[in-house]
């Protein structure tokens, strides 16, 4: 199971701090905070569920001295659990409150009961209703603030949707313009019948890995030559199940059946695809079958120079939902994308 987890630092201390990593066996302090940590400044950090941190405070610019008893800096430690969206508000008097989505929700569920339950009390008390009248407001009481709790998050979801629909397409143009940008560093490297696989993200609801040399040479060349007779303007899903051109994407595209009848005679394109589907098996938890599933698509793209004006390429865009939420049964699970050439430069 993943243990990584991504924590949000908030210093609401009125001082400033730094954040060590507590090493567990030798109780080494390392430092995880450069620069410090400001009053009202945020640091996000990346660790492992388990691992403990000292917050510490930083003696003033101008006193020399922090403001603890007996002018020592004070301290204070959190370790990492098993949550998801963690959270660390670091308080005055350098008191950490650590927090995450779980907690967050069991206290605003405990907070409607508590007040739900005190109504009821207030109107039992008086005497002015029957049991009957009184769990009925009760009931009446949770409904009301759930729907209001789910009106929340639903409009907090649109919201969250359209900042990513409008982020990708800044980063878009800002990745495919800078040719000296760096690769994100993946979170950590793994292992996969024999080849390396670099994760980036890896959460419940959202995961990319790269594989290295997921397709040989010799796939590549198989699938390049069934896509020549067939290529044709790429298009994309009208929305009424059909398909339609489109200027977010400039293409071409072959949808090539995989003859999975041939797979134990060695066929190319049935190797790499089986291989597909025993890596999305691999990560997700659906056991899924080549039955149902879609066509293998070869999308080739075109360069014609760094001035081209419209330039092969797809927009950012979602192949599912792009509401952040869980997977639901029927929609695209996973996709994977397998390059055989990559471009000298630009985005690939």
């Amino acid at each position: 199971a993943d243990t990584s987890r991504s924590i949000q630092i908030m210093n609401e201390s009125g001082r400033r701090v730094e954040v060590h990593w507590v090493h567990p066996d030798t109780g080494e302090m390392v430092l995880q905070s450069t620069p410090d940590i400001l009053h009202g400044a945020s640091f996000a950090l990346n660790s492992y569920v388990t691992h403990t941190f000292q917050v510490r405070e930083l003696a003033g610019k101008k006193s020399g001295v922090c403001e603890g008893e007996g002018q020592t800096c004070r301290i204070d430690h959190f370790t990492v659990n098993s949550n998801q969206e963690q959270i660390v508000i670091i308080e005055e008097g350098i008191q950490t409150v650590h927090t995450d989505s779980k907690t967050i929700a069991a206290k605003s569920a405990t907070d409607l009961m508590d007040s739900c339950k005190a109504t009821a009390k207030k109107a039992l008390a008086s005497g002015a209703a029957d049991a009957g009248d009184i769990l009925e407001e009760l009931s009446s009481c949770v409904q009301r603030g759930v729907a209001q709790e789910i009106e929340r998050a639903n409009e907090e979801i649109s919201f969250q949707a359209e900042i990513r629909k409008k982020m990708a397409d800044s980063i878009e143009n800002y990745t495919c313009a800078d040719e000296s940008l760096n690769t994100t560093e993946a979170k950590r490297t793994g292992r996969w019948q024999g080849r390396k696989v670099d994760i980036f993200i890896d959460r419940p609801a959202s995961r990319i890995h790269t594989i290295e040399n997921f397709m040989s040479a010799e796939e590549c060349a198989a699938v390049e030559e069934r896509a020549k007779p067939i290529l044709h303007d790429a298009t994309v899903a009208d929305g009424s199940g059909g398909s339609k051109l489109s200027e977010s994407r400039k293409a071409k595209q072959a949808g090539i059946k995989v003859h999975w009848d041939k797979e134990k005679e060695g066929d190319l394109i049935a190797r790499v695809s089986r291989r597909v589907y025993d890596y999305v098996n691999n990560v997700l938890p659906f056991e899924i079958k080549e039955n149902g599933q879609e066509d293998l698509m070869s999308i080739q793209y075109f360069g014609r120079g760094p001035n081209d004006e419209a330039p092969d390429r797809y927009m950012p865009h979602c192949d599912g939902d792009c509401n952040g939420l869980e997977f639901k049964p029927g929609n695209r699970m996973a996709t994977i994308v397998m390059y055989c050439k990559t471009p000298e430069v630009g985005g690939a």
